[in-house]
């Protein structure tokens, strides 16, 4: 028999992994894995860009409102998690699709969860003060001090993974990234990856207009309604830090939105530094036929098990 294969849709935010992972789970009659960090969370509805409505009946998908924001989903959760649901859809398809732009969750299926050592008692606690003190910016300088590695493929404006990072840097005296190219673990199913990329201009232009589109409907609404759980790990990202400064009355409704794409664009870039680091990536501009031709062939020339 065919030994199974896992496609991997990888890709910046707003480059249009979601539709086009569609046509392709269509295209081979198979269900699709949300490696999406923040879409696992079903209070986090428009801010995440969740497939629609329709989009959801399409195809079948795993891990798309499939926690709360009171629940703290780490990558090691996710890896176990989702390496049971691949034995069960590879029970029924011969190909499964991963689809996402969080670089260690997909990374966590393919090759495993990195082994971190044991952070020093009191560290954690220290840095969150430093936080609560001197704020994120801090907290960012001293990651790129200490690992510009990781700085530079870390969404820095996340502070809880900026603080997992430093607390792993400063308890071993090594930095966080030189634990995360440990052994890769041999999965039992073949493993395509592709990448999907535009131009720089083209990609800005679509973050920008899907960020006006989520203020159209409904953003403010949605953000504002989490206010009371904005010490929660899952809010603090794009689209929610900087709507909450908002509503704390730290800065205007327009500063708040340039500041979402800005700082989406900046998150964009650190995932193209993240993947364009992967050897085995294939790149393609988002265009399903080309993709599905490149899959039909490298599918095919696969050996047998």
């Amino acid at each position: 028999m065919h030994l199974k294969t896992l496609v991997v849709i990888a890709g910046p935010t707003a480059v249009g992994k979601t539709a086009l992972a569609i046509q392709v789970a269509k295209h081979y009659q198979t269900e699709i894995l949300s490696g999406d960090s923040r879409q696992f969370y079903r209070e986090m509805e428009i801010g995440t860009a969740k497939p629609s409505l329709s989009e959801l009946q399409e195809v079948k998908h795993h891990f798309i409102n499939s926690h709360s924001i009171t629940e703290n989903v780490t990558v090691g959760d996710y890896e176990r998690d989702a390496l049971l649901v691949l034995d069960t859809i590879f029970q029924k398809h011969d190909i499964a699709i991963l689809v996402g732009g969080s670089g260690l969750f997909l990374k966590a299926i393919c090759e495993g969860f990195d082994q971190f050592p044991d952070v020093m008692p009191g560290i954690r606690e220290d840095l969150n003060q430093n936080l609560l003190d001197f704020g994120i910016v801090h907290l960012q300088n001293k990651l790129k001090g200490l690992d510009p590695a990781y700085y530079s493929e870390v969404d820095i404006n996340n502070p809880q993974r900026v603080i997992r990072a430093l607390e792993v840097s400063i308890s071993s005296g090594k930095p966080y990234s030189s634990f995360r190219i440990q052994n890769q673990i041999s999965r039992p199913f073949n493993i395509l990856k592709i990448c999907l990329n535009t131009s720089r201009e083209q990609l800005y232009r679509q973050i920008n207009y899907r960020v006006d589109q989520m203020m159209e409907v409904g953003l403010l609404s949605e953000v504002n309604a989490l206010i009371e759980y904005q010490h929660f790990n899952a809010l603090s990202t794009v689209g929610y830090t900087e709507l909450f400064n908002y509503i704390k009355g730290n800065q205007t409704l327009n500063q708040s939105i340039d500041l979402i794409k800005q700082n989406t664009r900046r998150f964009a870039k650190r995932q193209l530094t993240w993947f364009r680091k992967e050897q085995d990536m294939v790149w393609f501009e988002p265009d399903a036929k080309k993709v599905i031709d490149y899959l039909e062939s490298a599918i095919n020339t696969k050996p047998e098990q």
